[in-house]
């Protein structure tokens, strides 16, 4: 890939909620181009891992995800950031086998310093295109999170994770996470040595570990201060191997700040693209400014690339800059530099779901079919309402931009009281915005449909309500969810009737928690449940699609 000059590109390269991208390169053969292939984490949300593949670093298509089925992440009622977290993929072309170590919390309350570090594991695939090929984990003995895989040219392989120093000071304000690492027996996945640490922050966290070779160096790439402010790239390097010692420049590689267009940026994973080049993969997020400050930036934690070059065998990122949104790039991606407005409509006629589609936690069983009525997505809602931690009817998608809007047609005809189905945007179970038709009891105590919204009101667990009649019949619904940077607008329009807009700003919408964290972002949705009781009249959505405006 020869170099151009000045040849930028729009980062991100993918959009939405996206972060901790790590990332595999397959040789070109004489049929075949070289192949990319990256995984994003996916945290509480079901399937995990998501893995996308390019061939020119710009356009990235969606192609299925690691962790697909309950035998392999069973999460009932984890905590918002809870779940699976930062991953390492790698292809081993002597093997031809593609491997993906993960880490899955099933207890994570930070706020009260409470963490269950998990006991992670890999998955393996031959054929990374289909979903059902990758196998059930092969657990690790190490605990720990953002598992890194690192194979050795003496055969030997070795796993690093991050965890906290068991003998920390009792008095320590710091979290005082590192860097741990051991060699396993990759097919068992049993611990050969101890764990040793080769990575204390002076932040109190390095975590996002991942370990590569380059001529003589070994190189260890670690985010450090967190991953929200203070979050920051560090690389090391030794040739005396893996376990070091690690030679250090004594500084960050660079630091995006909370006065900049992009920010946060961090947990790095880097490749050689087969032409001799260098790339790094990044995430990063683009806040919103409102009135001269900074909003939480609701599209959470994105993909971002760029170009690395090398200077006394040390790494060079971006050319030594900070990252952003214009990024400048090399000749090999001039013709893919810019992003297009994207549209999707749902393909509701194939007997299951496309690529794309999340549920919240692993669910017990299958809640919608595409079969009973062909044409349509059939919902079936459950006995858990979307302030549940355990996993409602309700599919998700990522929301891509700050203007974006979604659309979806329903026929529901409830008449059982408590029944409910509509529209989501998703932050938490405890801060969302819904649009639904609810079945209630009137005066005269019969059951009628009415319009129930439910919309975050800036603190957690707490929601302005209001439940109206439209003057007509809601059997027959038009939702709209209409994005905008500083806020949401949800309404909906029934036999000929318009609804009130519902608004709820993001800066609502975007509260933490009471416990655990938020590193996913906004995803727009469709839902249907009962009082404490499952819907036995389905709710069939059609015409479902979004649409990135300017």
């Amino acid at each position: 890939m020869a170099e151009g000059s000045n040849l930028t590109f729009t980062n991100p390269v993918i959009r939405g909620f996206n972060p901790d991208p790590t990332i595999c390169v397959v040789p070109a053969t004489d049929s075949t181009p070289t192949t990319f292939f990256l995984s994003t984490s996916t945290f509480e949300f079901f399937p995990g891992c998501a893995i996308y593949t390019s061939t020119n670093l710009i356009d990235w298509k969606l192609i299925g995800h690691a962790l697909n089925r309950q035998s392999q992440i069973d999460m009932r009622t984890v905590e918002p950031g809870a779940g699976s977290w930062a991953s390492t993929l790698r292809y081993r072309p002597e093997e031809k086998r593609w491997y993906l170590a993960n880490g899955v919390f099933h207890r994570y309350r930070p706020t009260v310093d409470e963490r269950i570090f998990p006991r992670g594991f890999y998955v393996w695939t031959d054929n990374i295109w289909d979903d059902n090929a990758w196998s059930d984990p092969v657990y690790f003995d190490n605990p720990g999170f953002d598992q890194d895989l690192f194979w050795d040219d003496d055969g030997k392989v070795y796993l690093s994770t991050t965890m906290r120093f068991a003998w920390r000071d009792p008095n320590s304000k710091q979290k005082d996470f590192g860097i741990h690492i051991s060699e396993i027996d990759i097919s068992t996945g049993r611990t050969l040595t101890a764990p040793k640490v080769i990575r204390k922050s002076p932040h109190g966290i390095a975590e996002g570990s991942h370990i590569f070779k380059r001529g003589d160096w070994y190189y260890l790439l670690t985010a450090e201060g967190g991953t929200e402010a203070g979050h920051q790239e560090w690389v090391f390097r030794s040739k005396d191997g893996p376990l070091g010692p690690w030679e250090s420049q004594g500084k960050p590689l660079w630091y995006n700040g909370p006065d900049e267009e992009v920010q946060r940026t961090g947990h790095v994973d880097v490749f050689e693209d087969g032409n001799g080049d260098w790339w790094s993969v990044l995430l990063g997020v683009r806040p919103v400014q409102h009135q001269g400050t900074f909003l939480e930036p609701q599209l959470g934690r994105e993909t971002f690339l760029v170009k690395v070059e090398w200077k006394d065998d040390w790494p060079i990122f971006n050319d030594g800059n900070n990252i952003t949104l214009k990024t400048v790039g090399r000749d090999a991606i001039k013709s893919a530099s810019k992003p297009s407005l994207q549209t999707w409509k749902a393909d509701l006629s194939k007997d299951d779901l496309a690529l794309g589609w999340y549920q919240k936690n692993t669910p017990i069983k299958q809640c919608y079919t595409l079969t009973e009525k062909p044409g349509v997505l059939r919902l079936y809602g459950n006995c858990y309402d979307l302030t549940s931690p355990e996993a409602p009817a309700m599919l998700l998608r990522k929301q891509t931009s700050y203007n974006q809007i979604f659309k979806a047609k329903m026929e529901f005809k409830p008449t059982v009281r408590g029944y409910e189905a509509g529209v989501v945007l998703w932050w938490s179970h405890h801060s969302y915005a819904s649009l639904g038709v609810v079945a209630s009891e009137n005066n005269d105590g019969k059951v009628e449909t009415r319009i129930n919204y439910k919309g975050a009101a800036g603190k957690a667990s707490e929601f302005k309500t209001s439940e109206t009649n439209l003057g007509g019949n809601l059997d027959n619904v038009e939702f709209s969810i209409r994005a905008y940077p500083t806020n949401y607008e949800l309404s909906l329009k029934a036999g000929g009737k318009e609804s009130e807009v519902f608004t709820v700003d993001a800066s609502d919408l975007t509260v933490m928690p009471p416990y655990g964290g938020c590193f996913a972002g906004t995803m727009f949705g469709i839902y249907s449940y009962g009082k404490n009781q499952p819907v036995l009249e389905p709710a069939d959505f059609s015409e479902i699609s979004t649409e990135e405006l300017e």
